[in-house]
């Protein structure tokens, strides 16, 4: 057993590239897109994938705990930091949560459209299409794209 970046005992873990790309369209048609990549880590428990990495992409620069939980059929993203934030992603099914940031909290819903993953022993690929609704308004229609390669350190380990 090895020790995560988040100081709890871990089965065989993994150090992982995670890259994320994710697009927003608003009701003007705008399109906002982010591009983040993190070294983070990797672990599978019961069944499903988990993905531990910083994100300093969301609340001017701070960071943010993020983690993904891969199951078959789901996603769950727990962010806990600069912002707090638990979101389910489940194939034509809608998720409520509610974010918290330094300047007041927000409900949030996410009504997923599609929910595609696929995943090897460490590596994979999720691809998430959602629509957001804040404090009961439709935000934007969302597309985000999730890479996770095990780190070329691993890769001998992992042979």
């Amino acid at each position: 057993m090895d020790l995560g970046i988040d100081g709890k005992r871990r089965d065989s873990v993994n150090r992982v590239i995670v890259k994320v790309t994710g697009e927003q369209k608003d009701a003007a048609g705008d399109v906002s897109r982010i591009e983040m990549t993190a070294m983070g880590e990797h672990y599978f428990r019961n069944g499903k994938h988990y993905i531990i990495y910083e994100d300093t992409s969301l609340a001017e620069g701070a960071p943010a705990s993020t983690m993904l939980k891969v199951a078959a059929d789901s996603l769950t993203l727990t962010r806990r930091g600069a912002v707090e934030q638990k979101q389910c992603f489940s194939p034509e099914s809608e998720s409520r949560s509610r974010y918290r940031t330094p300047f007041g909290d927000l409900d949030l819903c996410v009504a997923t459209q599609r929910l595609d993953i696929a995943y090897g022993s460490v590596s994979g690929r999720i691809d998430v299409s959602y629509d957001m609704h804040i404090n009961g308004e439709w935000q934007s229609a969302n597309e985000l794209h999730i890479e996770v390669e095990v780190d070329a350190s691993e890769r001998q380990k992992l042979n």
